[in-house]
């Protein structure tokens, strides 16, 4: 995985999670969760694609041409 496809898939991941913040209305505490879990996954995500936590080999990750 290129360090560009990387960057690009971090800014696409933080502009939909801006979005569902900023325009659906949901509870405070529903979009608190939101956050983390959308965080968690993508450090991750990051981590995996670093081979730095190697126990997701089994998750397909898209590649980016």
């Amino acid at each position: 995985m290129s360090v560009l496809s990387l960057v690009l898939t971090l800014i696409v991941v933080g502009v939909l999670l801006w979005a569902i913040n900023a325009y659906i209305p949901m509870e405070p505490s529903i979009k608190r969760i939101l956050n983390i879990v959308v965080i968690v996954a993508v450090v991750f995500w990051c981590l995996s694609a670093f081979g730095l936590f190697g126990h997701l080999d089994s998750v397909k990750v898209p590649q980016v041409r």
